[in-house]
């Protein structure tokens, strides 16, 4: 885990130098002629724990003026300086503060300050659970409502469009009679409750094929197209997927930056050698190496089509999902 590590005293530094050799951790340590504010600028968003040792205070002051989204801030963690208590005063669950905030108490002996309601309660923690689901969370600020319904002893709805496995937690109820629930979807459009709060498995991979020099906004608006025909959130695709020969088609990558998604290629070899039924195109195999690029390319990683190859302007589309079940 990549820690950026912060301390303002001698003590608090030895204590510093001292996590930054446990096991398990990439840490960087302030320099002592560093500003803090410098520091705080250069690593909250490149690092995964920004810890410091010392006043929550200080801590506080110089992580506002950085602070993004709840899905996207680090976790951030205080500890006194002789090491007995460490407190996540950031990004709890979303961002690990409370995992790392144990782990790190285990580690030196120290007591973890744990403040969330759910946690202290022993209540489900949606944004938790999601986390070690694989799914990506729609609505970060509904988050309060579920919790909030859940602490008041209330129950929280359960709509699936997955095969739900194990014991639902106390207080989640599968059904649509809640005012307040959760829905479990690879399509956005659902809204089973009066308060949907939706999760969705980040399994789809989008198999891509397009000619040399393609316009990158009518990707962009294919790539929109042809999710919203799959009834596809793109907060529920993991990646692109094509053949090596497009790996560095600026089209392609344009699309796999703006939306913070993985690009992998394949070989034609490989490509061809994946299993199942595809629409064939002879022109594709005589230019290519295999007949077929897109629907291909999407099963190579992972999964099942479950939209078969689309045609646009020299563009091609499809889409394959991958294994998936809702498990407590």
């Amino acid at each position: 885990m990549k820690l950026a590590l912060c301390a303002f005293t001698a003590a608090g530094a030895a204590l510093a130098r001292y996590i930054a050799q446990l096991p398990g951790y990439s840490c960087t340590l302030r320099p002592r002629d560093m500003p803090l504010d410098e520091f705080v600028a250069t690593w909250m968003p490149d690092c995964e724990g920004l810890v410091f040792v010392g006043a929550a205070g200080i801590a506080v002051r110089a992580i506002a003026p950085h602070l993004r989204r709840k899905d996207r801030d680090p976790a951030v963690l205080v500890l006194d300086e002789k090491g007995q208590f460490v407190i996540p005063i950031l990004s709890g669950h979303l961002g690990g503060a409370n995992a790392l905030a144990t782990k790190l108490a285990r580690q030196l002996g120290a007591t973890p300050v744990l403040t969330t309601a759910t946690d202290l309660n022993g209540v489900f923690a949606v944004d938790l659970w999601s986390q070690k689901a694989g799914c990506v969370i729609g609505e970060i600020d509904r988050i309060r409502a579920v919790s909030g319904t859940l602490l008041r002893g209330q129950t929280v709805g359960l709509y699936s469009d997955f095969e739900v496995r194990g014991q639902l937690p106390p207080g989640l109820e599968t059904g649509t009679g809640a005012q307040v629930g959760l829905c479990i979807s690879l399509d956005g459009k659902r809204q089973p409750f009066t308060t949907t709060l939706h999760l969705y498995p980040r399994i789809v991979t989008v198999g891509v094929g397009c000619k040399k020099g393609t316009d990158a906004q009518a990707l962009e608006r294919f790539f929109v197209q042809s999710l919203q025909l799959a009834g596809v959130s793109p907060l529920a695709v993991r990646g692109l997927a094509s053949i090596d020969l497009k790996r560095e088609e600026p089209a392609i990558c344009a699309l796999a930056q703006k939306y913070s998604l993985p690009f992998w290629t394949y070989s034609a070899a490989q490509l061809q050698a994946v299993p199942g039924r595809f629409a064939v195109s002879d022109f594709v195999l005589r230019t290519t190496g295999t007949d077929n690029v897109c629907e291909r390319s999407a099963v190579a990683a992972g999964g099942e089509l479950i939209l078969s190859k689309q045609v646009c302007d020299g563009m091609t589309l499809a889409l394959a999902a991958a294994d998936w079940s809702c498990s407590f």
